[in-house]
């Protein structure tokens, strides 16, 4: 039986560029579904991912800018963007070459429906 997450995995995983999608617990960085090419490290990036987010949030909170909605981290080899809602983050693990327009248009409209 397959998560309600699924199909939003799913869909992101179909952009050129994008190795891995998934949906993370924001406390805990669990995955709670995922899809991944061959190769991707699902657990470090959920950890990493949803650890980033949360100090990210309480940043922007003390900066007094409100609530978090895009986070993109960039390096050499790649890109890792997220967006999340209270309790679930929306984690893509991507090539450079991704449409980051494209995708953070995508990951926004999916947090909308996270809890």
């Amino acid at each position: 039986m397959s998560s309600p997450f699924a199909p939003l995995t799913e869909s992101l995983i179909r952009h050129r560029g994008v190795l891995g999608a998934m949906v993370v617990g924001l406390d805990d960085g669990l995955i709670v579904e995922s899809t991944l090419q061959v190769g991707v490290n699902g657990n470090a990036f959920a950890a990493l991912t949803a650890s980033l987010y949360r100090k990210a949030r309480r940043s922007a909170g003390a900066a007094g800018f409100g609530a978090t909605g895009f986070l993109e981290l960039t390096a050499e080899q790649g890109r890792v963007c997220t967006a999340g809602g209270q309790e679930l983050v929306v984690v893509v693990v991507c090539e450079q070459r991704v449409n980051v327009g494209l995708l953070r248009v995508e990951l926004l409209r999916a947090a909308e429906h996270l809890p």
